[in-house]
């Protein structure tokens, strides 16, 4: 395993370094910020825009994209970060055990330390030939899915949640959800390690619907992909969690670059790259854009926020998906 980790390690290192912001060579701060595999585009929107202000205007970023899962053990293992922007609060949680976050974030913070929303949904190519509108029409005879790897990606977690979330508002109890899970991983045909790699996977042309984040199937059509994504009826809300590194000797300017990302003009950014404002004045704006579903949060009386859903879920010795990824012949770790 430590050698795994340090293998990892020198692979995102090495990401890191090759993904440096412009602005790099200017006076001032520089902010190592480490983040899960999609929003490399947005933040660096984001940040580009706070670097016009008074605020940022002599800050520069090193960044570092990969696995929510995995960049949050390289940092926990010492890649170097003053911010981290993972996909879910179990990741955060690497961090506060490794003593690296306050373990009190979600209440230091606004909007419980989340930057940004999404949920999940289904993404096709050529039209939808097999006419999927529903979790149950998931698990038919010959649908293919890709979803990631939940033992290294965030998107992976919400997935499997969503889906099981979606069976117990269908009625049924928690073992038949299970079963429920289960009979759909049945039909997964691949598990990249990101959310990312699962989209360049599905464009390639495998499988007949992707398992994704809605900001990340906007981002593919913006980039001119042919995707079509729907909103299931039940689905998650997604909270992306952005919180300082509490040893950070930036910590003053890093405190500032969030509570930018938490105002209009950067809300704004989100919201035209596909992802859901905190910020009720500018999600209020949206409205249209994103249409409302029936939302379960992590914190819902099924899964009793992160600490419990990953003992339960994704421990990898123990977990539901362990012995379901066992079941189907999929990864385990």
């Amino acid at each position: 395993m430590m050698r795994y980790i340090r293998v990892l390690l020198v692979t995102i290192l090495a990401a890191g370094a090759a993904t440096a912001v412009a602005g790099a060579g200017t006076k001032g701060s520089n902010l190592s910020l480490v983040g899960y595999s999609t929003p490399k585009t947005v933040i660096a929107n984001i940040i580009s825009a706070w670097q016009k202000t008074p605020a940022g205007k002599d800050v520069s970023f090193t960044t570092s994209y990969g696995p929510s899962g995995d960049q949050a053990r390289a940092v926990a293992a010492g890649l170097k970060a003053d911010l981290v922007f993972l996909s879910t609060g179990d990741d955060v949680n690497t961090l506060v055990d490794a003593r690296l976050v306050d373990r009190a974030w979600q209440k230091k913070q606004t909007y419980k330390g989340d930057a940004a929303y999404s949920v999940v949904v289904f993404a096709f190519r050529g039209g939808n030939p097999k006419h999927i509108r529903t979790w149950d029409d998931l698990t038919k005879p010959g649908v293919q899915i890709v979803t990631p790897n939940p033992f290294s990606s965030g998107s992976a977690k919400w997935n499997v949640l969503a889906a099981y979330a979606a069976a117990r508002r269908e009625g049924k109890t928690d073992k038949q959800a299970i079963a429920f899970v289960t009979k759909l991983f049945k039909n997964v045909v691949s598990q990249d390690s990101s959310g990312r790699n699962a989209t360049n996977t599905f464009l390639s042309g495998k499988g007949d619907v992707l398992l994704t984040y809605e900001s990340e199937a906007v981002a593919a059509k913006q980039a001119g992909q042919s995707l079509a994504y729907l909103v299931p009826r039940q689905t998650m809300l997604i909270e992306l969690p952005m919180v300082p590194i509490a040893s950070s000797s930036n910590l003053p300017v890093v405190n500032r670059f969030i509570s930018f990302v938490k105002t209009a003009p950067a809300q704004k950014i989100f919201a035209e790259n596909g992802y859901r404002p905190v910020l009720k004045s500018v999600a209020k704006q949206y409205r249209r854009t994103f249409p409302t579903r029936s939302l379960t949060t992590i914190d819902n009386k099924w899964f009793g926020g992160w600490r419990q859903v990953d003992k339960r879920w994704f421990d990898p010795h123990t977990g539901l998906m362990v012995q379901i990824e066992k079941a189907v012949g999929g990864p385990t770790g």
